[in-house]
């Protein structure tokens, strides 16, 4: 499934009676294929209740979430188990690889879920690891290699079944400034080159100058929203942190 997101109307409460809060207050907003779009705001503006409900983790007190035709607010625990397993790909700041695996055992794990030969799985385990720059390290374990490599096999498990939509909650945040930085221009060119649609939360002005698109969260609404467009990089930089003075958001320049 390669289709467009539909956010509409959306919210998340939390609590009841006199103390509820509203993680996320009526928000509605569109993603299309091949899109790369960041969320951005200060702690507590909803930015990962967001990606929650997108990623089927959580789920809505009110409003749809569609992905093409199929509105998830409407599946079983059992359909949303089978959806996210074919339609998502996750990448967290914490990389979650099993240590007494190897970074090849670790995504071929992800793919063994799905129905496919053992010659398909390795052709397709070979493809991303070559793409990601970690195929000379695939017998390596987790213990052995540097934070930025394991957050790329991490992002190579997260790619590897062909996902409708890359889910990246704050995927810098425990890399160094250099394997950030990797990490981010592999996200960019798998948008560019292979058109995967990537929806990241983060708290990073650098990290969002990469994105297409970023909206900004505050107490739960969306009250902001950018385009890259044809503007370079650093335009684009200082135009976020222009948008973050506002919002109270983590101004962070790396």
């Amino acid at each position: 499934m390669k289709q467009n997101i539909r956010v509409c109307d959306v919210e998340k409460y939390y609590g009841n009676g006199n103390q509820v809060t509203k993680a996320v207050d009526r928000v509605s907003f569109q993603v299309e294929q091949g899109e790369f779009v960041g969320v951005m705001g200060a702690s507590g503006s909803g930015k990962s209740t967001l990606l929650n409900l997108l990623s089927t983790i959580d789920q809505v007190t009110a409003g749809h979430i569609y992905y093409g035709d199929t509105d998830i607010t409407e599946l079983t625990e059992d359909e949303l188990s089978r959806f996210r397993k074919d339609n998502l790909g996750f990448v967290f700041q914490e990389y979650n690889l099993l240590d007494t695996l190897t970074l090849e055992e670790n995504i071929i794990l992800a793919m063994t879920l799905h129905k496919g030969s053992r010659r398909q799985i390795q052709k397709k385990c070979d493809q991303i690891m070559r793409l990601l720059g970690i195929d000379g390290i695939r017998d390596q374990f987790p213990y052995q290699v540097s934070g930025g490599q394991k957050q790329r096999c991490a992002c190579a498990r997260a790619l590897v079944n062909d996902p409708c939509l890359l889910l990246a909650d704050e995927p810098t945040g425990a890399l160094d400034s250099r394997s950030a930085q990797t990490l981010l221009k592999t996200f960019y060119q798998l948008n560019e080159n292979l058109r995967t649609t990537i929806f990241m939360v983060t708290h990073d002005a650098f990290s969002a100058s990469y994105c297409g698109r970023i909206l900004f969260l505050k107490d739960g609404k969306i009250f902001h929203e950018l385009v890259k467009g044809e503007k370079s990089r650093r335009d684009f930089l200082n135009e976020i942190l222009d948008v973050l003075s506002l919002t109270g958001g983590e101004l962070e320049d790396e």
